[in-house]
This record gives structure tokens, sequence and C-alpha cells, in this order.
């Protein structure tokens, strides 16, 4: 998809939220509750991690930032992860960020779900390896104090289903190593000479403990105990079949907007090849109409050529006419007067023999 669509895909979102009135809880920035990261596409080739974490340190405290660059060239590939350090401010700039133009180019802003930083190899420079170990947040001195508040008003949030089977795994792992270190160490303690008796505190029993024993606890007793573990135990077992059908709830209106997003997008995607296709015929109707203008311009341009060179013709042939009529008279004139000198030569003669006579 074009990345520009995209922009304006994820701004549409943000307006109908806006009119709507959607609440926090429901937005579509929910989804990216636990990641603190996000992707910054389609700026200027310029600017550097200073340049962007001055733009995006706005809206909240820039820790981290993996500007792509070109292994062989080291230039910048115009895109970017970046990642704050409160997750509610990558909400702000994703929709405050978003479409914006730097230097006459349009960015892109959006969430990264799962996004996993790229491992350190031996051409990546000093610099890079610090930022991305220690960050380019400004340190400030630790307290204790801020430290316990923060752990006081910190909100339990749920982890996700793949952290949770890795840290499974990882428990196995660390609890076979401590197995197979007691191992190893079990054969060497018998050879270390034993050490002192340690000393251990008894606690005193409290004879109200004795009532509830169950060799002299009244029968009433005992079942209004069994009865409270029953309870307990239902209630435990309604707590995690609510929690089973929140997170099942939670799971199916996930996949519903993910559907319903994906079917705005087949929508849009529909409109936009609709649009382009009226285009195209839109078009084809112009490149037709200007080729019926340029054959009705040629057909004219013919028909009086053609006009021009038959008056010609004609001009020609009435000139050819007149030029034979004028030879035709002066053939008549010729033969008339050879018709006169005919006559005159009679004449002559006619008196020549008259006189000859008389004589």
């Amino acid at each position: 998809m074009n990345p520009l669509t995209k922009v304006k895909l994820i701004n549409e979102l943000n307006e109908r939220e806006a009119d709507l009135g959607v609440k926090e809880s429901v937005s579509w920035h929910t989804v990216y509750k636990d990641s603190a990261w996000i992707f910054v596409g389609g700026f200027p080739y310029e600017l550097t991690e200073g340049d962007i974490v001055c733009v995006f340190s706005q809206y909240g405290e820039v820790v981290n930032i993996n500007l792509v660059r070109d292994k062989k060239t080291g230039k910048s590939k115009g895109f970017c992860f970046l990642c704050y350090e409160d997750q509610r401010s990558t909400i702000l700039a994703v929709d405050n960020f978003n479409g914006i133009k730097i230097k006459g180019r349009t960015i892109r802003v959006d969430h990264v779900k799962d996004y996993r930083p790229p491992k350190d190899s031996d051409e990546i420079d000093d610099v890079t390896k610090r930022l991305r170990e220690e960050g380019c947040a400004p340190k400030g001195p630790e307290s204790s104090s801020s430290s316990e508040e923060d752990e006081q008003y910190s909100i339990p949030v749920k982890k996700a289903k793949k952290d949770k089977k890795k840290e499974k795994k990882k428990k196995k792992k660390k609890e076979k190593k401590k197995k197979a270190e007691k191992e190893r160490v079990a054969p060497a303690s018998t050879s270390t000479p034993p050490l002192p008796p340690v000393k251990v505190k008894e606690e005193k029993e409290d004879t109200a403990y004795d009532k509830y024993n169950q060799r002299g606890a009244p029968q009433g007793g005992l079942q209004n105990f069994q009865r409270a573990r029953d309870n307990e135990e239902d209630r435990g077992r309604e707590t995690e079949e609510d929690r089973r059908r929140n997170t099942d709830r939670e799971n199916d209106r996930d996949r519903r907007r993910e559907a319903d997003r994906d079917n705005e997008r087949r929508r849009e995607m529909g409109r936009e090849r609709d649009d382009r296709h009226r285009e195209t015929e839109r078009d084809g109707e112009k490149r037709r109409d200007a080729d019926r203008d340029r054959d009705e311009r040629r057909r004219d341009r013919d028909g009086e050529r053609r006009r021009d060179a038959d008056w010609d013709k004609d001009e020609k042939r009435r000139d050819v006419d007149k030029d034979g009529e004028r030879r035709r008279d002066t053939d008549r004139d010729e033969r008339r007067r050879e018709m006169d000198r005919d006559r005159d030569d009679n004449r002559r003669r006619d008196t020549e023999r008259d006189h000859d006579r008389r004589r």
C-alpha cells in the first residue's frame, strides 16, 4: 500500500474517533498499549538522530532511536524507529505528527506492536552501540524516594502470552541449573567438615488454636470450615472464568476491530480503484474527442485542398478551351483570307482573258 494512503487512513480513523467521542479504553491505540515504539518514515535523508529527537521530544522524553542507514555508504534510508519513556507519548505523536511536512516531505508516524531492536555487529559504530544500550534520554540523579513512589503508584499491566511463556521457560531453565549445581555440591559437601549447630527459636504455642484441631473440633465447625473452603474455591473458579470470559471478549473485540479496519481499507481501496477507473475512462473519452476533432479537421483540410485542386483544373481547362477557340478563329480568318485571295486571282485571270479576246 502507498504510504500516503496509510497516512490518510490513520488521519481518518482519528477524525472518526474524535467525532464519535470514543473513549481511550476502546480506541484503536489500545492495541499497542504494551509498546512504546513508533515508526517514522518519509522524512528527508539529511536529518540525523539529533534532528528527529528534537522534533519528536515535543510530546515526551525520547529514550532510544534506531535510524536505519545503508551499510555500505552509511546514508540514511529515510525511516527510523523511536522509543518513548512513557507509552502515552506514542499516542500523542501518532495523532499530531502523522501527515505533517518536514522540508517539503510528508512523514508517516505509526505504532509498532512487537519491535525487536537489531543485534549489534562489528560494523556498527561505538556511538550507535552506546545509543542502543543507554538510550538518548538525559540521566538525572537516582533517588530512593522517587523509586519507592513509582512502586506505590505503578499500575500493574497484563503481560502478553508470549512474554509469559518466555518467563516460564527461563524459570524452568534456572530451576534445572540450580538442581544440577546442588547435585554437584552434594558429593563435595561430604568431604567438608561439619558445620556448627544453629540455634533456632521455638515459637510459643497458642492455646486458642487447640479449639480448631480436627480431633477435638465439633462437627458444625468442620462443616463451616469446609463450606468456607468450597466457597473460596468457587469464587476462585468464578474469577478465573470471568477473567477468561473477559479475555475472550477482548480478543473478540480486537478481532472485530481488525476485521472492521480491514473492511474499511478494502472499501477505500475499492473506491480508489473506481476513481482510477473513472479517471482512465475520462482520459479515454478526452482522447477520443481529440481524435475526432483531428479527423474532422483533416477531412475539412483535405476537402478544401481537393476543391482548390478541382478549381485550378477547371481554370486550366477553361484556358485551354479559350486557346483552342482562338486558334480556331485564327484558322477561320486564314481560310477566309485564302478564299479572298483565290477569288481575286480568278477575277484577275478573267479580266486578263477578256483583254486578250478583245485584242
